[in-house]
């Protein structure tokens, strides 16, 4: 049942168009394997994420408290009770909870590493099994992952930060009229929630819509032996280990194909997403900033001469 609460309407969130295109790819998607939100305070990550889930009406946000043992997020078994009447009596954990939902976590950055290893695992695999002395529970545990931070807090484990599927860097509005535009809707939205979200209605139902359409075609979706070749070279100039990425930016691909109703692959579906999956991936020397150098991405793509 949907709750009474009203939420900022998704599609009335100004900007943000990376933030949107990567969360909406996910819903299309959940195997590309989450996303990863970098930002700032006050970017609306968090508001995406509980707009993200409104906009559905049966999704809910099941977050993860940055406290949780991994007892909590996997769940436990009961080993007396399956030694003395031969039953396995399996406890709920998050990950059980989340099960078709979206899982978010904030600040994940700030999460225990083992937890968060563990979350990517299951997130890539769609189980969730539980394995304690011999004696082992599995259930499905397929969710939206979402993760956000803010990198003056610090920054993920490389290895964590690669098994994430997506990631984008989001940032305050530098345009006038766009900042003006954010400040125009926050104070309709606080003054009568009920009316904004009314005036979005269209909005909503035709994005939900467009989602679902992406849904049902999605495994129609072609991908020609040149796209294969595109991406095999990508990666290899880019010199990203191992073949996650690869496996990303297809699937990413496929899915924003799906979004625009198309049945076929473009090599401008995989430059789009190229800015989703790479940078996070891509080494750095000891003295680079924060932020990936994407100049090869560009120079990739340039030489393609994509239209």
């Amino acid at each position: 049942m949907k709750s009474d609460r009203v939420y900022y309407p998704f599609t009335a969130i100004v900007g943000q168009e990376n933030m949107k295109l990567a969360l909406l790819l996910n819903s299309i998607n959940p195997a590309i394997g989450g996303v990863l939100i970098k930002g700032e305070k006050g970017t609306a990550k968090s508001t995406a994420v509980r707009s993200l889930a409104d906009l559905f009406g049966q999704l809910k946000v099941v977050e993860l408290p940055l406290n949780a043992t991994e007892d909590r997020v996997i769940g436990t078994l009961d080993i007396e009770q399956a030694i003395k009447h031969g039953e396995k009596k399996f406890e709920p954990g998050i990950l059980y909870e989340a099960h078709k939902q979206i899982l978010y976590i904030d600040e994940i950055n700030l999460l225990d590493d083992h937890i968060v290893d563990v979350l990517l695992d299951v997130s890539a695999m769609g189980v969730n099994t539980i394995e304690r002395e011999g004696i082992s529970y599995a259930h499905p545990a397929q969710f939206i992952l979402i993760g956000t931070m803010n990198p003056e807090e610090g920054d993920l484990r490389p290895q964590l930060l690669d098994r994430f599927g997506l990631s984008v860097e989001v940032t305050g509005e530098q345009q006038i009229d766009r900042r003006v535009q954010v400040l125009q809707r926050r104070l309709a939205f606080e003054e009568n929630q009920r009316e904004f979200q009314e005036k979005y209605c269209y909005e909503q139902e035709q994005l939900v819509k467009r989602i679902e359409l992406a849904k049902n075609i999605l495994p129609e979706v072609d991908v020609s032996d040149e796209i294969y070749q595109l991406i095999a070279r990508l990666s290899i100039q880019l010199k990203v280990d191992g073949h996650r990425s690869d496996l990303t930016v297809l699937k990413a691909a496929v899915a924003l194909a799906a979004f625009e109703g198309r049945r076929t692959v473009t090599a401008k579906d995989i430059q789009t997403v190229t800015k989703f999956v790479y940078p996070h991936r891509l080494k750095r020397t000891p003295f680079q900033d924060e932020g990936a150098d994407l100049s090869q991405l560009d120079t990739f793509f340039n030489e393609l001469e994509i239209v």
